[in-house]
């Protein structure tokens, strides 16, 4: 539970941090004019592999590496799968490209 907790109490200390960083990235996108979209699927993607990073961690220190290892694989899922529109973008942009 201590490990719990100073994980969570670090986290809240820096949560002002994370919200500077996430604004200075939100204003620069803006002053490029790239879609939010991605900017905001971006961010997620970067909360989840924190977020699956931290409780694979924590399951580790409990001794749970098993337990672990699938939160590691569910984070890379949900990776994916948040990721699957910008690769759709992605993939359609290349086809464009290619001449026909």
């Amino acid at each position: 539970m201590l490990i719990v907790f100073v994980g969570c109490a670090i986290f809240l200390y820096l949560v002002d941090q994370i919200n500077a960083i996430i604004h200075m990235i939100e204003q620069i996108a803006v002053n490029a004019k790239i879609n939010m979209m991605y900017i905001e699927t971006i961010l997620k993607v970067i909360g989840i592999a924190y977020i699956a990073e931290f409780a694979s961690q924590i399951t580790k220190d409990a001794g749970q590496g098993a337990i672990a290892s699938k939160i590691e694989l569910a984070g890379k899922i949900l990776i994916l799968a948040m990721a699957i529109p910008i690769l759709t973008v992605m993939i359609e942009t290349i086809i464009q490209m290619i001449p026909s």
